[in-house]
């Protein structure tokens, strides 16, 4: 099928209420447009030279996320356009992008990320790191970015019941640290569930679910 047909077929099963990021990471510009001109307006990139790269080709009404893992020395080179990063694990790492952000004169949404899966190889922060972070003052003066949501990964694993352990256990992360609302702080969104387990994530209470395969097909990493 198609990109155009594959969007259209995600797109019909989502609920109203859920996002979908076009995980386009590895994928030409010509891919892209197909999906742009079949309505798509949200892309997700997981490296940020890529990201940039597409965004100064690309139509400017791309909503652009980052979703891959962020290094602190490379915020400054999308911090004039990105809309939303996925997966801010640390506190150094907020504290540069709201630097980033205000020298464009901009405020950066963010997601913290949650380690939910059991593999070391996958990044995060525990809940109760997420809540220090979130109640210290040094995280209040931070006027550039505001909080929005949180991110997760599950474990890559065949193992349904282990997957929706984890989705459930972020998504209880998210309602206890939905309690506080500040300036920068507000909760709105979960991000988890991709092209494998997308349904399962939003039956588990995700409001933006990350496809790339089911939409693109396989990855390019020659």
């Amino acid at each position: 099928m198609s990109i155009k047909q594959n969007l259209q077929n995600i797109k019909t099963s989502l609920p109203e209420h859920v996002t979908l990021v076009a995980v386009s990471k590895t994928k030409p510009i010509s891919d892209l447009m197909e999906a742009y001109h079949a309505g798509q307006r949200i892309f997700g990139e997981n490296k940020i030279q890529e990201m940039v790269d597409k965004h100064e080709t690309m139509p400017k009404d791309i909503e652009w996320h980052m979703i891959g893992h962020v290094q602190s020395n490379k915020v400054k080179y999308m911090a004039p356009f990105v809309r939303l990063i996925h997966g801010v694990d640390n506190f150094k790492l907020l504290k540069e992008i709201n630097k980033q952000a205000l020298k464009h004169d901009r405020a950066i949404d963010c997601l913290l990320q949650i380690k939910i899966a059991s593999e070391d190889s996958k990044f995060g922060m525990t809940p109760n790191e997420a809540s220090k972070i979130i109640k210290s003052d040094v995280f209040s003066e931070l006027k550039n970015i505001k909080v929005v949501g949180l991110m997760g990964m599950a474990t890559f694993t065949n193992n349904d019941s282990q997957i929706e352990k984890e989705f459930n256990y972020l998504k209880d992360t998210f309602d206890s640290l939905k309690q506080t609302s500040t300036d920068n702080y507000q909760l709105n969104t979960i991000s988890m569930g991709m092209s494998g387990d997308y349904q399962l994530a939003i039956n588990c209470g995700s409001t933006m679910v990350r496809v790339g395969s089911s939409i693109f097909g396989s990855r390019n990493y020659n």
